[in-house]
């Protein structure tokens, strides 16, 4: 007997690391990936969010129709939508990128779970008082914001995506005073408008494509 035949394993048997691996339950690397992106904490926060909404419905923060009614809403929305940006971070980079098969699936689910959730939690904090717009609006603002910060995490990286919607609210904010009617200001059009909604839809599905197929753009170190 050699070295080299004591040190390799029985016919029929794999090593320890890749025998856990092939193992691993799709189940288990949703675990993982969750909580390497901190779903959990983003998930609070986006309950925070749709109580600070009920808040300002009860005391009145939210008052008269038009912009004026809409404008501390879409700076929530905004918020949610930051949220939900940041947790594509990877805390491993390139390496993972190059490891496993369920990846893609991993991104899309729980890019649109918090998506879906995002829109439970600031509904839930509308549903008592109401909003001028309705459960459409948030919906249709709600998406279009979540594309646009998932757009900015395959840009320019998870820990840098929060300021796309956050930015876009703020000139959704001015838009409303001037406004505008264009439908890619999607927070200003009537909740039943057909191009807002579309222009909406369009920033999801282009942000949800781009961060399934590329992840957000993130590098080990960072």
């Amino acid at each position: 007997m050699t070295a080299a035949s004591a040190r390799r394993p029985p016919a029929g048997t794999t090593a320890p690391g890749r025998a856990s691996l092939t193992r691993s339950h799709p189940a288990r690397l949703m675990h993982l990936y969750l909580a390497s992106r901190r779903v959990p904490a983003a998930l609070a926060v986006l309950a925070a969010c749709g109580i600070v909404l009920r808040i300002a419905l009860h005391w009145h923060w939210i008052s008269g129709t038009g912009g004026s009614a809409q404008e501390l809403p879409v700076m929530i929305e905004g918020a949610t939508a930051a949220v939900i940006a940041v947790t594509t971070a990877s805390p491993f980079g390139e390496p993972e990128r190059a490891t496993g098969r369920w990846l893609r699936y991993l991104r899309l689910t729980t890019a649109l779970g918090l998506a879906l959730a995002a829109v439970g939690a600031l509904a839930a904090g509308a549903a008592a008082a109401g909003l001028d717009d309705g459960n459409l609006a948030i919906l249709r603002n709600a998406a279009g914001l979540d594309g646009i910060g998932l757009l900015c995490a395959a840009a320019a990286g998870g820990g840098l995506a929060w300021i796309g919607p956050l930015a876009y609210a703020v000139l959704a904010e001015f838009a409303l005073v001037q406004g505008w009617t264009t439908p890619w200001m999607w927070p200003g059009r009537p909740p039943h408008d057909l191009g807002g909604a579309l222009c909406a839809c369009l920033a999801l599905v282009a942000g949800l494509t781009v961060i399934t197929l590329r992840g957000a753009r993130d590098s080990a170190h960072e």
